[in-house]
């Protein structure tokens, strides 16, 4: 069974970085594409950043310029690296992986809290 684990979330000042990281029990390369999405209380889910398996990076409008989504197939890892972090980025973050077969996985879920 296919598992995504976060980990890297935390409490930052705004203006701060933090780095989320999610590590697959299988190969990444299974993944057609793999992301984070994030969810705030009151608020429905939503994508942060993505990335395909040879493609462009996909980010939300409110983190271009900020974060950075990268893969390491070799470490079956997905990155997200978050600067200038806003009080706004307070939320629950979720990696997230879809097959080639279209099956979707999610993890637990990593708080991250930003402080004004």
């Amino acid at each position: 069974q296919v598992q995504l684990v976060e980990s890297g979330g935390g409490l930052v000042q705004a203006g701060g970085s933090l780095s989320l990281s999610c590590t697959t029990s299988g190969s990444i390369s299974a993944f057609l594409v793999m992301g984070w999405y994030r969810q705030s209380p009151g608020k429905q889910r939503e994508l942060v950043a993505a990335r395909g398996s040879a493609g462009i990076p996909n980010y939300a409008d409110s983190v271009k310029g900020r974060f950075t989504i990268s893969r390491d197939n070799d470490k079956r890892t997905v990155h997200l690296q978050m600067n200038n972090l806003k009080p706004e980025d307070t939320a629950v973050y979720y990696c997230y992986g879809q097959s080639f077969s279209s099956v979707q996985y999610w993890g637990r879920g990593t708080q991250v809290t930003v402080t004004s």
